[in-house]
């Protein structure tokens, strides 16, 4: 009886023995993101928040006729939140340079227009592939722009200046604003 004792009692101790662990120690870190809203409007020609100049050669009586449209201009929108689009010139009239004297007064907003002949913004728009005025009023023209980090959109500029001005050079910045939600 003993010797089953004893060999009862080894049994149980080789497999106390094969359940034992080795020590061990564990250490946790908290990892706090601390997010901001953020909104980037760029030119994709450039990468940047200035575009390339535009400029327009009036040369025949047709282009005065008809006017004359730009090259696709495309935009391009990094947003963590929905955002909207407004458009605006720097001034009521263009800026001008030239001989004439006094100088004449071209208002921008019977002049210069823009739509959107691309929009992949996720974003609602009534400039898609329709010319609407851009004047000194800042007007929003693109609604619920989807978040994300590629959000695009194309636009084609056409000036209609008449045969009502005399020769000249005639200068406006248009403005662009991306606002978050």
């Amino acid at each position: 009886m003993k010797k089953i004792l004893l060999f009862t009692a080894l049994l149980l101790g080789i497999a106390s023995a094969s359940k034992a662990q080795a020590p061990a120690s564990t250490a946790s870190q908290t990892t706090n993101l601390n997010l901001t809203n953020a909104i980037e409007l760029s030119f994709v020609a450039n990468s940047s928040a200035t575009g390339a100049a535009l400029n327009f050669a009036f040369n025949t009586v047709n282009d005065y006729a008809n006017g004359l449209e730009s090259a696709p201009v495309q935009m391009n929108v990094r947003s963590n939140k929905t955002f909207n689009l407004s458009v605006k010139s720097s001034g009521a009239y263009f800026n001008y340079s030239g001989t004439t004297t006094p100088a004449p007064q071209m208002y921008v907003g019977s002049v210069l227009y823009f739509k959107m002949t691309q929009n992949n913004t996720g974003g609602w728009s009534w400039v898609n592939n329709r010319y609407d005025y851009i004047d000194h009023y800042n007007w929003t023209f693109l609604y619920n722009g989807t978040n994300g980090g590629d959000q695009n959109f194309t636009l084609v500029y056409k000036v209609t200046p008449g045969f009502t001005f005399p020769a000249g050079t005639y200068t406006t910045d248009v403005i662009f604003t991306a606002t978050q939600q």
